[in-house]
């Protein structure tokens, strides 16, 4: 039976339209404002090693000494090969792509289950999404401006979502095969791009593979036993290739990677993951994410018009993934507290591979509740939608807020930053080979001096940046 038409679809289309613009506009400040982006932390390593040894150097350093992180050297030889100005450019790049591929997931979720939105809406849907996870960080700067880090912990979670999507699609023999072997390739190059992402999708595969019984009809188990089997299979290819290169075999003799599995570090983890979920449950922005599930869920038809019901195995696919979620974030801060110690409880960087998938979580959470309400408390789903938009309006405009003081923040270190670089290339083209710096640090991130100089890397790497032999203190007066 047809059920009456709760909104106008033009007059929902043309909202969600105008709606889109509030996370877009976001992300289009937040572009334009990493053109105040100068290197800071890992860059003043990878600049200087791709302008002296070019591509490849960057790649052998990162397979032979640093990580093992083949896919991940491509991606920041990718900018570092342009300087600074790579570094600016990526903010925005990496916006086009995370929000390409967000928004060709969501349609093809839609596409697989036959229901319906109306149009706008997947794209409001998928950039309050995305800027909610970008910009609702307790440390936006590492997540979406620090390119090192976004390779690393902010574009692999969506990447990982989006390799889904021939999956989603696939029909036809062809197709299934076609996805089959693209999640073996996915898999292959995630292993090499993050090895905490790796863990998440690694969960959530053992869990569809524990549970397909009950999530999903005879004719479509097989294809997603071979799917799950074949993005796995490549996940853990790539990671032996990972583990087994000397760079990786430095990193975990430098950080005593074997005490990851020590009682004390075990505890410690778990300590610092329990403050992560406090602050991460007690960070109200995240309820912008809800309802935008909401609005899905109120707004979602079937293809005769009706209100589509939820299969009612929803709610054990959102627990299972729940839990999934949960055991592997854990699982994320044991194997980075040998390198990171307790700081793992406020490196939010560390968090994002685990994070953005909870907050689908909380999209498809949300979804439940709106078809809820849609099916059983019609005369009050109009309400319920205001405050959705209303909510998601609230939130865009505190980010806001917070994305126009950090670029306040960017704007001075640049410009201070731009003064010391000129001065201190102008000392090196003079013949001198110590130069004195000034360290310029933002949002945390680290520079020469830093941790009570407990870290002698960024020093040495600024030297080679200038091409001298040692840069000193410049806050020390000199004797």
């Amino acid at each position: 039976m047809r059920s009456p038409a709760a909104f106008s679809p033009r007059l929902v289309t043309a909202g969600a339209v105008l709606l889109s613009l509030l996370p877009l506009g976001l992300f289009a400040g937040a572009s334009w404002f990493a053109r105040w982006v100068r290197p800071s932390g890992d860059e003043w390593c990878f600049l200087p090693v791709v302008r002296d040894q070019g591509f490849m150097g960057l790649m052998d350093q990162f397979y032979f000494t640093d990580n093992g992180r083949i896919a991940n050297a491509v991606l920041v030889g990718s900018y570092a090969a342009y300087g600074v100005a790579g570094q600016q450019w990526f903010a925005g790049i990496s916006t086009v792509v995370m929000l390409a591929l967000l928004w060709a997931w969501a349609a093809a979720l839609l596409r697989h289950t036959g229901w319906r939105v109306p149009r706008g809406v997947p794209l409001f849907s998928a950039a309050m999404v995305l800027a909610v996870f970008c910009f609702a960080s307790t440390n936006t700067y590492k997540t979406f401006f620090w390119p090192a880090s976004s390779v690393s912990h902010t574009f692999p979670p969506v990447l990982a979502a989006a390799a889904t999507i021939p999956a989603l699609l696939a029909v036809s023999r062809r197709g299934k095969a076609f996805a089959v072997a693209s999640a073996f390739v996915l898999g292959a190059v995630m292993g090499t791009l993050s090895e905490e992402t790796s863990v998440v999708a690694l969960a959530l595969l053992a869990m569809t593979l524990l549970l397909d019984r009950g999530l999903f009809p005879a004719g479509r188990r097989a294809f997603v036993r071979a799917w799950c089997a074949a993005a796995g299979a490549g996940i853990l290819v790539g990671t032996a290739v990972l583990l087994t290169s000397p760079g990786s075999r430095n990193r975990r003799t430098r950080h005593h990677a074997d005490s990851m599995f020590a009682p004390e570090s075990l505890s410690a983890s778990l300590r610092g993951y329990t403050q992560v979920l406090h602050t991460l449950v007690t960070s109200w922005q995240y309820v912008a994410v809800v309802a935008v599930g909401v609005l899905l869920g109120v707004l979602l038809r079937r293809a005769d018009g009706g209100i589509p019901r939820p299969d009612r195995r929803a709610p054990l696919l959102l627990f299972a993934a729940a839990v999934a979620l949960l055991l592997s974030g854990y699982v994320c801060l044991v194997i980075a507290y040998p390198a990171f110690g307790p700081s793992v409880a406020t490196s939010n960087r560390l968090w994002n591979d685990f994070l953005f998938p909870m907050v689908l979580l909380l999209v498809g959470a949300g979804g439940l509740l709106g078809n809820l309400a849609a099916r059983r408390y019609r005369p009050g789903v109009r309400p319920l939608a205001a405050g959705a938009v209303l909510a998601c309006v609230c939130v865009t405009a505190v980010l806001a807020v917070s994305l126009r003081d950090l670029e306040s923040d960017m704007r001075v270190r640049a410009g201070a930053w731009d003064r010391q670089d000129r001065e201190l290339r102008a000392r090196a083209a003079a013949g001198a080979t110590v130069l004195p710096y000034t360290p310029l640090v933002i949002s945390k991130m680290s520079e020469p001096f830093g941790n009570g100089g407990k870290r002698p890397w960024p020093a040495s790497c600024v030297a080679t940046y200038y091409q001298v032999k040692k840069v000193t203190d410049g806050r020390r007066p000199s004797t």
